[in-house]
């Protein structure tokens, strides 16, 4: 069958994106423990190959995979989950499918793929059973109170004791306290409802990230001396924790990332501006003088 030159150059580019994913699949299955995500992961390879295959029917060439690609997704996934770097790599798609349907007229056979990228691979994905987001509501709870409690303390402090090694301490102190809370909270919380969460486990989720937030929030305190600009540092390390565990929520989560982003910041920095003017007032008022 005669193809278009230019038709046959988007035929390729796709071709080389189906064996590209054809290779990490097989690359995840192969380094996940034998369970039901690795006879999900071997499944969509499959797909991917047949849908190489077919696109080979029309251009008569082998295409290599993209090394690149292959190397980043599978390390993301390793490193970040594989449901989350699964997903990160479907975002792509949607342009892949654009790149589909501008060959779908040449192509008829082009939308038993499209078919299969909509829909069977995409419930396919979202079979996959990962302990990480199971306990991601634990996760959003330390983080979340760690960074609307500390950010708040280290601002009313800043004003109050003027003294970022004191602040320092202080904070630490503080956030360690409420981490072991949230965590026993988060622990009672689970043995009291009914789902597949393990209560202990759920716990450590909740105050570890409440634990490592704090560490990032008081960092600045601890290796300048210069007062409102570590208040500026711990603010954008906030912000910084909100943009990122945001943008991991909506891509495992397929939630929206503008507005949860928004909300979080908005609760995080409101409190933390409330914060700031009591420990404007109780310098003032009470006298605090360190």
């Amino acid at each position: 069958m005669e193809i278009d030159p230019k038709i046959k150059k988007k035929i390729l580019q796709a071709q080389k994106n189906e064996i590209t994913e054809n290779k990490i699949y097989h690359k995840l299955a192969h380094h996940t423990k034998r369970d039901f995500n690795d006879d999900i992961l071997h499944q969509i390879a499959e797909d991917e190959l047949r849908h190489y295959n077919l696109w080979k029917k029309y251009t008569g060439v082998d295409i290599k995979p993209s090394q690149f690609k292959i190397w980043r997704y599978y390390w993301i996934a390793k490193l970040l989950g594989i449901t989350f770097g699964i997903k990160l790599m479907e975002r792509g798609e949607k342009q892949a499918q654009g790149l589909y349907r501008q060959i779908l007229a040449a192509v008829p056979e082009t939308q038993s793929i499209l078919d299969d990228e909509q829909k069977h691979e995409k419930i396919l994905i979202n079979s996959i059973q990962e302990e990480g987001l199971r306990y991601v509501g634990s996760i959003v709870l330390g983080l979340n109170d760690a960074l609307v409690e500390l950010t708040g303390v280290l601002a009313g402090l800043t004003l109050a004791l003027q003294n970022t090694r004191l602040i320092a301490v202080t904070g630490f102190i503080t956030g360690i306290a409420a981490s072991f809370s949230m965590a026993a909270s988060e622990y009672l919380s689970t043995k009291t409802e009914a789902n597949d969460k393990h209560a202990l486990r759920a716990s450590i989720y909740t105050g570890v990230a409440y634990i490592f937030t704090v560490l990032f929030l008081i960092f600045p305190y601890l290796v300048s001396d210069r007062l409102y600009l570590d208040l500026a540092w711990t603010i954008a390390n906030a912000i910084m924790v909100i943009l990122f565990f945001t943008f991991y929520i909506s891509v495992a989560r397929d939630l929206s990332f503008k507005k949860r982003f928004l909300e979080m910041a908005s609760i995080s920095l409101g409190i933390a501006l409330i914060t700031f003017g009591i420990g404007f007032l109780v310098r003032q008022f009470i006298g605090v003088e360190i």
